[in-house]
């Protein structure tokens, strides 16, 4: 999910595990947690597009790394706040991390370009943290001997903190490679959209009101575990409308006489009212929208989108193909632009306005270029500002 919203759950598992022993430090180093797993973003500025996309949500979004990385943090913080042996536990920490996400670098079914690269850039962004907070440490020219834990209970908290990052992310619809380094399965729940006002405001709200309350306030738990609790109950309200929305879609395919191997659901941007849902059949896909507020609890049509996979026939194999088709979990279909270039479209996001009739209206979508009898692939940024394009969303999520 968004990054506000892992901070947040970050800050208050944190906060949850080892407050009431270290004050605001859970907090802090809480969302930090939260936040390592996405730093391998840092990768998109170290090696190509399809590199980047691939190794998004890998091996910082496992459970491996989720048990690892937070024993080795633990070990840092737990010098770093008792004052001695810093720098050594500084280098020997970054040299295990590096070699943990060199090990989930290399063992990627599809060869990522630079990658070397990636993993000393993803590693120093993690081992960044730790680096400023000593330096402020040393330019107030004493070290933050108070509020220590043990090395044991920094890692407890780290492994909450890490953990529930990539178990949030596998209820979108991106996918996460939870099983990573052993397994490249792409773990994805779909019950949520990748942004939430609804999961992260309240929980927000609540945090910043337990921050507030100060460190020996009685009610600063009671707000923490409220908000934990608050987003918890709307997490399974979305659950429960995941199963309900695969009825009404399977039941609405049956209804139209559709033939179809598989399907999946999703929630559109920003809400868990308004979900679409991909159905795939021999030859097309068939888009369909349902919102909680239709009148009737079905959906009223499906848009038919051909597949044209042939258009990349002989280039299946091709390395961005194969990175393209593994991430969009088979549901894609390629056009072929009014200029003569192919685009490969992921389905599991939609499209701008629901008519999939303009190749910028595809919400993810890449550009093909042959070079050397090879197709390679770029993500393409370049989209229209659709005047009304909120309104209409709005419109739609209420029933219209």
């Amino acid at each position: 999910m968004d990054s506000l919203t892992q901070i947040t759950l970050g800050a208050a598992v944190g906060e949850a595990v080892l407050g009431r022993k270290v004050g605001n430090r859970a907090m802090l180093w809480g969302a930090i947690g939260g936040t390592i797993p996405d730093l391998d973003v840092l990768a998109n500025f170290v090696t190509d597009d399809m590199s980047s996309l691939a190794f998004h949500r890998a091996i910082t979004h496992s459970l491996s790394f989720a048990v690892v990385a937070p024993v080795l943090m633990g070990y840092l913080l737990h010098r770093l706040y008792k004052g001695e042996g810093f720098g050594p536990a500084f280098f020997r920490v970054w040299l295990a991390i590096l070699l943990l996400i060199g090990v989930g670098v290399m063992v990627m079914p599809i060869p990522l370009l630079e990658a070397p690269k990636i993993a000393l850039s993803v590693s120093a962004g993690i081992m960044l943290f730790p680096a400023v907070i000593w330096a402020r440490q040393q330019f107030r020219r004493r070290p933050a001997r108070d509020a220590n834990a043990s090395w044991r209970d920094w890692s407890w908290m780290l492994f909450w903190a890490i953990v529930t990052h990539p178990l949030l992310d596998c209820c979108t619809t991106y996918g996460t490679q939870l099983f990573q380094p052993f397994w490249d399965y792409r773990v994805a729940f779909n019950n949520i959209s990748v942004v939430d006002p609804l999961y992260t405001l309240p929980f927000l709200i609540f945090l910043l009101i337990a921050f507030l309350a100060g460190r020996r306030s009685r009610w600063r738990p009671v707000f923490n575990y409220i908000g934990i609790g608050v987003s918890s109950a709307y997490m399974l309200f979305t659950f429960y409308n995941k199963v309900r929305v695969d009825h009404l879609f399977e039941a609405s395919l049956q209804r139209d006489g559709i033939r179809y191997e598989r399907f999946m659901t999703a929630p559109t941007i920003l809400n868990n009212i308004l979900w679409q849902g991909v159905a795939e059949g021999d030859t097309a896909y068939y888009h369909g929208m349902y919102s909680l507020l239709d009148e009737k609890p079905e959906v009223r049509s499906f848009t038919i989108i051909p597949k044209r996979h042939g258009l990349i026939e002989g280039h299946e194999e091709d390395r961005d193909i194969r990175i393209l088709r593994w991430f969009s979990n088979g549901y894609y279909s390629i056009l072929q632009r009014p200029d003569g270039q192919l685009q490969f479209n992921d389905l599991r996001f939609g499209s701008l306005n629901n008519s999939f009739e303009n190749p910028e209206d595809f919400v993810f979508h890449f550009l093909l270029e042959e070079k050397d009898g090879v197709l390679e692939a770029k993500e393409s940024w370049d989209r229209p500002q659709r005047e009304g394009a909120f309104k209409a969303l709005m419109d739609r999520i209420k029933g219209i």
